[in-house]
């Protein structure tokens, strides 16, 4: 039996007379790193709504600043899953079981941007060397990985190569950083810069592309592989895999300009895994 509807269970006999409140079961709790558009409420609340809907039960999303805060709730169950980055689901691949990898235009799969200012004249990683850098979040494989295993190829790091570089923690903030000139270039989630096009194009018209990444694979779902026979979280893996099957479904994934979530391979992030053994362990 499942534990939380156990302990609800428990509550509603032994409680009799405690207000309904009290025996409401505890709602899932989905963490959400800024993989997409972060900080938009009507997206959120369409996701929230569609996957409580879904599952059958409340959900929760819960949001943190960083990558590494949401990879630790995760790891410590704070939260019972997480949308993450490819890159800490490699890092904790021992800890971590898939639970489903979005589909984006028809593939599992998505690219990392280096982008610069529209009227800069550069061509190449190479071009940028000496100038001021915007990393999204040290865990980042879109926004910090493939520009640091790319000038590891050139054998340098990214202290040396750039003068200086920041962290924005969100990817809609490293295409800020880049439009309004606080760095010259920047690191970012191609997925995420595409869906600005189409939301916010007055910002990501004040950017260029320089350079696109192979396809890796897309920021999954997971949950911790101890839990991966969870009943409630196997119910949530199958509510995220057939959120297209329903209405509010299909408009959340709308808002998020996803086509489905499928069942996840970890060979889809071999590239990722490649990239890894490039760069220094931090």
């Amino acid at each position: 039996m499942n534990r939380r509807r156990f302990l609800a269970g428990s509550a509603a006999s032994a409680g009799i007379g405690l207000p309904a409140l009290a025996r409401v079961a505890e709602p899932f709790r989905l963490g959400l790193t800024p993989v997409f558009l972060d900080n938009d409420a009507v997206v959120i609340e369409r996701l929230r709504s569609a996957l409580s809907q879904a599952l059958g039960e409340p959900v929760d999303l819960i949001q943190r600043r960083t990558y590494q805060e949401i990879t630790a709730s995760l790891l410590d169950g704070s939260v019972d899953a997480a949308w993450i980055c490819g890159y800490p689901f490699l890092q904790h691949g021992d800890s971590l079981s898939l639970l489903g990898v979005p589909v984006w235009r028809g593939r599992p799969l998505y690219q990392s941007y280096l982008i610069v200012r529209h009227d800069d004249a550069a061509l190449r990683l190479e071009d940028l060397r000496g100038d001021v850098h915007a990393f999204s979040d040290p865990d980042s494989n879109s926004g910090y990985l493939v520009t640091a295993s790319d000038i590891a190829r050139l054998g340098e790091t990214p202290e040396r190569f750039f003068s200086r570089s920041i962290f924005t923690y969100g990817h809609r903030n490293v295409v800020r950083a880049v439009a309004g000139g606080l760095t010259r270039s920047g690191s970012v989630d191609g997925y995420v810069w595409e869906t600005l096009a189409r939301v916010e194009p007055s910002l990501t018209e004040r950017t260029r592309v320089v350079t696109q990444s192979e396809w890796l694979g897309f920021p999954p779902f997971a949950a911790r592989a101890d839990r991966a026979t969870d009943p409630l979280v196997r119910q949530f893996g199958a509510a995220l895999r057939g959120l297209d099957a329903s209405a509010a479904g299909r408009d959340a994934l709308r808002q998020l300009f996803l086509d489905r979530v499928q069942h996840g391979d970890p060979g889809l992030f071999d590239g990722i895994a490649a990239r890894m053994a490039e760069v220094p362990r931090r």
